[in-house]
C-alpha cells in the first residue's frame, strides 16, 4: 500500500499483512527493526475538544503492540512506510527526547499543563524496556515538578512505579489503562503484542495499591467484536481499585478502513459484514466520522445504547465517568535558567490538565 505522502513512485505490492497474521497464528513474533529519530521539538499540542489535554509527548514512532485497530497506523504514511505491518516493525526511537523535554520546559514562555505520553503510540511498548526514553523523561517532569498523564495498554509501566509514585503524592500524575476485553484468545488477534487482559488489570492494582490514580479505558468498542465486555471490564477495573472510567467507539481512519475490514474477513468472516454495518449506522452510513463531538462516541441509537450501558455500570459500581480532577500545576520549577532567545522563548497559553 502506497503511502499518501510519498515522494516517489513505487510498485504496489503486498505488505505482508497476512504473512503476519499468519506468524502470529503460530507463535512466531515479527521482527522488529528500530531506527534513531532525531527529533527537533518533543511536545505536540492538541486542540480537540474531544480530547481533554492539549499537551502530549511521543517517545516512539510506530508501535509494537499492533493493534488492528489503531488510528495512529496513518501516521507512518507520512515517512513512506506502511500503515500495515511497516507500523509495527519499522519503529523510531526518539532517544532525544528527553533533552529536547528539558529544553522545552525550560522556556521561559512556557506555561504548564499536564503532559499525556501515549496519545499516538503506547510508550510501554516492548521496545521501551531497552530504550527506557520515556522513564528518562519521566524522571525530567519529577524534577521539574510536572504534571502528566499516562495511556498505555502495558504492564510494563509498573517498572517505573517508583517515580509514579513520587509523582502521584504531590497530585501530578494519572495513569490510564486500556482494555478493550478480557478474552485471552481475542487480544491475541487484535492486540498480539499488548499485555493480557489479566496483566493490565494487574498492573491497575498495583498502581492503585500504590496511591497513584488510574483510570480504566474501554477502549475501542467494537460491535459484535467486544462489545460484550464492557460491563465485565468495568467491574474487573473496580475490583483492582480504579475508581474512574472512559470509553471510546473503533474509528477507522484513512489507510485503517481497509486493514481493519481484511482482518475482519480473516478472523470474523461470519459476522465481517454486520460489524462494518453497526459500525456505519453510527457513523451516519459512513465507515468513518471525523467530527468533533463524534469521531469518539459515534451517534444513532446503537451509539446511545453503549452509552447508556457504560454509564449505568459505571453508577452501579460507584466509578466516575468524564473529566477527572485536575493535576496541580502550581509546583512546577522549571529546570535550569529561564530561555532567553525568541527562538527559545515559542508560544504558550493557559492550559488545563484533565484528561477524558
Amino acid at each position: 500500500m502506497a503511502g499518501r505522502f510519498e515522494s516517489r513512485a513505487v510498485e504496489k505490492v503486498d505488505d505482508g499483512w497476512g504473512e503476519t497474521e499468519a506468524m502470529a497464528r503460530a507463535s512466531v513474533k515479527p521482527k522488529t527493526i528500530v531506527r534513531i529519530e532525531q527529533a527537533r521539538s518533543i511536545i505536540s499540542h492538541n486542540d480537540s475538544p474531544d480530547i481533554r489535554f492539549d499537551q502530549s509527548l511521543n517517545p516512539y514512532r510506530g508501535c509494537e503492540h499492533g493493534c488492528i485497530y489503531c488510528y495512529a497506523r496513518p501516521s507512518h504514511s507520512y515517512v513512506n512506510l506502511s500503515p500495515g505491518i511497516d507500523f509495527e516493525t519499522q519503529l523510531f526511537a526518539k532517544r532525544n527526547a528527553p533533552e529536547l523535554l528539558r529544553k522545552e520546559i525550560s522556556r521561559r514562555a512556557y506555561v504548564p499543563s499536564a503532559i499525556n505520553f501515549g496519545a499516538n503510540t503506547d510508550p510501554y511498548q516492548p521496545i521501551e524496556r531497552e530504550e527506557r526514553i520515556t522513564r528518562a523523561c519521566l524522571e525530567v517532569l519529577l524534577a521539574a515538578n510536572h504534571p502528566l498523564t499516562i495511556v498505555t495498554k502495558n504492564a510494563l509501566v509498573l517498572r517505573d512505579l517508583d517515580l509514579l509514585e513520587q509523582f502521584a503524592r504531590k497530585n501530578l500524575v494519572t495513569v490510564f489503562i486500556s482494555i478493550s476485553q478480557l478474552d485471552n484468545e481475542l487480544t491475541r488477534i487484535l492486540e498480539p503484542r499488548a499485555s493480557s487482559p489479566a496483566n493490565r488489570l494487574r498492573a491497575l492494582d498495583e498502581l492503585a495499591r500504590a496511591g497513584v490514580p488510574t483510570c480504566v479505558l474501554v477502549a475501542p468498542i467494537i460491535p459484535f467484536i467486544n462489545d460484550e465486555f464492557i460491563e465485565r471490564v468495568l467491574e474487573g477495573a473496580r475490583g483492582a481499585g480504579t475508581l474512574a472510567a472512559s470509553y471510546t467507539i473503533i474509528r477507522l481512519p484513512y489507510e485503517i478502513k481497509d486493514l481493519f475490514k481484511d482482518w475482519l474477513a480473516q478472523h470474523f468472516p461470519d459476522r465481517a459484514e454486520r460489524v462494518m454495518a453497526r459500525i456505519r449506522d453510527m457513523k451516519h452510513g459512513r465507515e468513518n466520522v471525523s467530527a468533533f463531538g463524534e469521531r469518539m462516541r459515534g451517534s444513532g441509537i446503537y451509539a446511545d445504547l453503549i452509552r447508556q450501558r457504560f454509564r449505568s455500570a459505571c453508577a452501579r459500581l460507584g466509578m466516575r465517568t468524564g473529566s477527572l480532577v485536575d493535576l496541580d500545576v502550581s509546583q512546577f520549577v522549571a529546570p535550569g535558567k529561564w530561555a532567553t532567545t525568541a527562538d527559545e522563548a515559542g508560544d504558550a497559553t493557559s492550559r488545563q490538565a484533565s484528561l477524558f
